[in-house]
């Protein structure tokens, strides 16, 4: 397969699994959607971290001409999907609505700080650090999390397990890349600016990003509709 084709499949084969999951999760149907075209921007970040983090072939060979690449907006649209409804689809999840006396809890004082805490974290970090962007990236997110944590004490469970089933998904999600295309990593990693750690092949960085945006994105459903999980 010729190497500009790799990221494109790739990312075309997490579209798969959230097909996949979208049919057999038809309550889930409108969320995965809509959390899916809410992260799907995001994959216009792609110019932070190319060629800092990584430099990959891509369609039309946009990501090195120009940064920006059409796989990164397909990625973030299946990882958002799947982000937010593992949890709830594995361990099927009823919601209720939050009482009027809940959501004026002390801890919701900063309600809309935390939602937008990672996006305003990671700038911060970005302009003020020499980091590579996906530690900016992963510590936005790790600390934006906690912020949930306190802001949900009742999301506990959820957030931290979540953490776990995102990482899980995506080590596996990453050993075909591996398994079918020897040296894709070393290639298009910028692996002198990271830390050169692997886990089966796969850089720690994208296990480390994994876990924190499983926990960061899979409390945010409840946060936004004032919703709590069902005993």
């Amino acid at each position: 397969m010729p190497e500009n084709l790799i990221w494109f499949v790739w990312s075309l084969g997490l579209i798969l699994v959230w097909f996949v999951v979208f049919m057999l999760s038809p309550k889930n149907r409108r969320r995965m959607v809509t959390a899916s075209l809410i992260t799907m921007p995001f994959g216009l970040t792609e110019p932070i971290f190319v060629p800092e983090y990584w430099n990959p072939p891509s369609l039309f060979n946009l990501a090195k001409t120009t940064g920006f690449d059409i796989e990164s907006l397909v990625f973030c649209f299946g990882i958002g999907g799947l982000g937010i409804i593992f949890y709830d689809v594995i361990f099927n999840i009823q919601h209720e609505k939050m009482s009027s006396g809940e959501k004026h809890h002390k801890h919701h004082r900063f309600h809309i700080w935390t939602l937008l805490s990672p996006i305003i974290i990671f700038p911060l970090l970005y302009f003020s650090t020499g980091w590579n962007p996906i530690y900016t990236a992963t510590v936005s997110m790790f600390v934006a999390a906690l912020a949930a944590l306190w802001c949900r004490p009742d999301l506990k469970i959820k957030i931290w397990v979540s953490g776990f089933i995102f990482l899980i998904f995506y080590f596996l999600y990453f050993l075909p890349l591996n398994l079918f295309f020897s040296g894709y990593v070393e290639n298009v990693w910028t692996l002198a600016n990271i830390s050169g750690v692997f886990v089966f092949g796969i850089p720690v960085e994208e296990l480390i990003f994994a876990f924190t945006f499983g926990m960061l994105w899979s409390s945010y459903y409840e946060h936004i509709t004032w919703r709590k999980i069902v005993p």
